[in-house]
């Protein structure tokens, strides 16, 4: 069994979820190849465990303070470059492809006509009970920008035949109730230092790729940190509450510890705003509409008044999929789903309707 696994690696929630699961796939009698896009090698971290990977230009997004820029991004992308990567793509060695939306190996195997399936949170949207909702031209994105000839999405609760998400194993450790965790790589850094500034009576470890070694800022309460699995993993720990752009992995790691958490989605980001959306009608996440001192303020104003939120509690989805996919993927997705949701604490099956105790 032979697999070629693409990754986007314009997000780190994308390497992230695609580490665990490769991790796993190690130590299965499966040969598997990775293929990377969408972000410089140069800008890559702590992908020892993808081996001597492929990397391609893909397909990619420029973002300046906060917002998609569409004329960026435009700009930034060639057609003509990734149309000659996916017809130069062979995929006649490989018994299967996942693309964990990217869109290389995607097209590839949709030329080719070798079976695709699709892995990752933007898949969830295929699903009937998003789908509708999203504008055309969504629809588009879902569709097309790295299409499969079957998907698995994920989601922090059951929705459809959506997996539960991919996220680490950990230890509870102490929580510090004044350590914040920051992570808003779409943002301008010195906007989000100034937003925090005031804030002396709280620590915060701030993550973000313009940081590229360990550093105070301008006081002892504000710690940068460029990317790092493991130190980022250390300081989430620690923290009582999370300040991040709303992509799928951060948010379902805090979720899964039982953070305060509060997003701000990355505007003109349709997926970052539907998870905002959906977060905050859970009542699992507060949405900030801007970063500044007052917004910082106000959120840490009402979390010194609240409890810390309950866990939600997965099965480790990274193991199972790893073995599905070992296995040539032959279980339906349905039983698969079904049995991780089975197999996650605190979820129930109630007349076709999965609850969570204690109740969202």
């Amino acid at each position: 069994m032979r697999i070629l696994f693409g990754i986007q690696g314009t997000g780190n929630g994308h390497l992230s979820r695609c580490h665990r699961i490769a991790t796993e796939l190690q130590d299965l009698p499966v040969d598997v190849d990775y293929l990377i896009s969408g972000r410089k090698p140069s800008r890559l971290f702590s992908t020892e465990v993808f081996g001597h990977f492929s990397h391609r230009r893909g397909l990619t997004f420029a973002t300046e303070r906060g917002r998609l820029r569409p004329m960026k991004t435009l700009m930034s992308n060639s057609l003509p470059q990734f149309m000659s990567e996916v017809r130069q793509l062979d995929l006649s060695a490989y018994d299967l492809v996942v693309s964990d939306f990217e869109p290389v190996t995607a097209w590839a195997a949709k030329l080719q006509h070798k079976r695709c399936i699709g892995l990752g949170r933007q898949y969830a949207f295929r699903e009937a009970a998003l789908y509708r909702q999203l504008k055309p031209w969504h629809r588009s994105i879902i569709d097309y920008f790295a299409p499969a000839s079957e998907w698995l999405g994920m989601h922090w609760q059951p929705l459809g035949d959506c997996l539960p998400p991919v996220v680490r194993r950990h230890e509870q450790a102490p929580v510090s109730e004044k350590q914040i965790l920051v992570y808003l790589p779409f943002e301008d850094l010195y906007q989000v230092i100034d937003a925090l500034l005031p804030y002396t009576d709280y620590s915060f470890s701030v993550f973000h790729p313009a940081i590229h070694r360990a550093k105070y800022f301008a006081s002892d309460h504000i710690m940068g940190f460029p990317g790092s699995r493991e130190t980022f993993a250390e300081q989430l720990a620690l923290a009582s509450g999370v300040i991040a752009n709303a992509g799928f992995e951060t948010t379902c790691e805090a979720l899964n510890q039982g953070k305060q958490l509060a997003v701000k989605p990355l505007a003109g980001q349709f997926e970052q705003a539907w998870n905002a959306r959906l977060l905050a009608q859970d009542h699992r996440a507060q949405i900030l509409t801007r970063i500044d001192d007052t917004v910082i303020g106000d959120w840490l104003a009402q979390i010194n008044h609240k409890a810390a939120p309950a866990a939600l509690q997965w099965s480790y989805v990274d193991k199972a999929v790893a073995e599905w996919l070992a296995d040539g993927a032959k279980q339906s997705k349905q039983d698969l789903c079904n049995t991780l949701w089975s197999g996650s604490p605190g979820w129930i099956r109630t007349n076709d309707t999965w609850i969570n105790s204690p109740p969202l």
